[in-house]
């Protein structure tokens, strides 16, 4: 696994897309968890948990990781239902707060269920955490429309 230095993982950002993953975990109330963004891209919005995987990180490993970095449980890959492949564009957003580039992601969703509500969550990436309703999501202008994207016209998602 390797971590790019800053200037290299700019270049990185500025020409190619990243590849990264989120995690749509459902409490037993079937309600969402969602961190709010420390860092640009969609820094100050609701989003949820989620990483990019790295060079010559296998993606078993990268879901480990990732998992355990953003809600403090390591979750492995057959816990999880696939939702689907996302784009997410930020035109002018990045996490220089350069806004001469973009940053454009290729996101792989999964679904995960959980019987507690996550009590020892990492402050790392977000400044704090709650648990929302699909509806509530789909209504809340603070919730970042890449995570809206994951509930809007999505059946197993009613509100």
């Amino acid at each position: 696994m390797i971590m790019l230095a800053p200037e290299i993982f700019k270049t990185v950002v500025k020409n190619t897309p990243l590849i990264a993953i989120d995690f749509v975990i459902q409490n037993r109330e079937e309600q969402i968890l969602l961190g709010k963004r420390k860092n640009n891209p969609a820094k100050g919005f609701w989003f949820v948990p989620g990483g990019r995987i790295v060079k010559d990180e296998r993606f078993e490993r990268a879901f480990k990781r990732i998992s355990s970095a953003e809600t403090g449980m390591e979750f492995s890959l057959p816990e999880a239902s696939f939702l689907g492949i996302y784009e997410h564009m930020y035109t002018d957003e990045n996490f220089m707060d350069d806004p001469s580039f973009s940053t454009h992601y290729i996101t792989l969703a999964y679904r995960l269920h959980v019987d507690s509500d996550l009590i020892s969550l990492p402050e790392k990436q977000h400044s704090g955490y709650k648990w929302a309703s699909v509806k509530d999501i789909l209504e809340d202008p603070q919730v970042h429309v890449n995570t809206k994207n994951y509930f809007n016209g999505f059946p197993s998602f009613s509100g």
